[in-house]
């Protein structure tokens, strides 16, 4: 039968030619951790834990932010804040995001400091009537082990180039003129913070600062403050994103590419992470933190 119709048989290997690139592909997608769906997509990037790095929170925005399916985003944040610098470039990021396409934020138990400096420049904030947010400031904090240290009879010799070279050492009293250096960071460094949130949220520089004294909010706080635009889920983000996104019906979900951590990288972090714990010690320097969460 085959032999007489060679059309039926070009279509049939054709077909299984198809079927077998096919599965090839969903192999392919299955173990590089990355979602499959067809059709305009929400993409949904997490920002969760004390923000130390921006390496991951930017690839994924990229990632949707250059495929023409992901027609809005829902940047999910459930984060305490963490280091200026991180935090600073993954604002940056979700601000040249935003430009091209919804962004819309969703937070989880906790969105504060860093973690509502990088929800500022999205085009709507969601939270949940409970969710723990504001903690609009910078801080730094400095342990003193001078007296362990003399106690145990362990004296250390500083040689420096400047008054200032050893500032907010641990083995010394901080100087007055050192407190002043330090305070004018800090005052600059929040006024960024203040300047970010008027530029994303649209909002005058008095009544941020009215907000800006470190101060949390409950969610619904948030809303009436206008810190957030409203009360919702995640759930409810991913509809306000499709809407936004022109996205009719049920929206296809789907999620960066889950990255495999390698067990030494596993190690490595649960013991640093152990130490920091034990320690009460976040991460060094300069902090959009908010220091209820250990």
């Amino acid at each position: 039968m085959m032999k007489k119709n060679p059309f039926l048989l070009a279509l049939l290997i054709l077909a299984v030619i198809f079927l077998f690139f096919f599965a090839i592909a969903l192999l392919i997608v299955h173990f590089s951790g990355r979602e499959f769906a067809f059709g305009d997509k929400v993409g949904v990037v997490e920002v969760t834990g004390v923000i130390t790095s921006s390496r991951e929170t930017i690839d994924h925005l990229l990632l949707f932010r250059k495929d023409d399916s992901i027609k809005a985003i829902v940047l999910r944040i459930d984060s305490p804040g963490g280091g200026v610098g991180p935090s600073q470039e993954i604002h940056e990021e979700v601000r040249k995001t935003a430009a091209q396409k919804p962004v819309v934020i969703s937070m989880g138990s906790v969105a504060a400091s860093g973690g509502y400096y990088i929800a500022a420049p999205a085009q709507r904030i969601l939270a949940n009537p409970g969710t723990i947010t504001g903690s609009i400031g910078v801080i730094m904090e400095f342990a003193n082990i001078q007296d362990l240290l003399e106690k145990i009879g362990l004296q250390m010799n500083v040689v420096k180039s400047g008054d200032h070279k050893d500032i907010a050492s641990p083995v010394r009293d901080m100087s007055e003129g050192d407190r002043a250096i330090l305070q004018e960071v800090i005052d600059d460094v929040h006024q960024q913070f203040v300047t970010a949130i008027c530029e994303g949220r649209q909002l005058e520089m008095e009544k941020v600062q009215s907000l800006a004294d470190g101060r949390i909010f409950t969610g619904r706080q948030a809303m009436q403050a206008g810190l957030v635009d409203e009360l919702g889920n995640l759930q409810d983000a991913i509809a306000v994103a499709a809407q936004m996104g022109n996205i009719s019906g049920e929206p296809n979900v789907v999620y960066p590419p889950r990255e495999k951590m390698k067990i030494i990288d596993y190690l490595v972090q649960e013991t640093v992470s152990g130490l920091r714990h034990g320690l009460r010690e976040g991460p060094v320097g300069l902090q959009f933190l908010w220091s209820g969460v250990e």
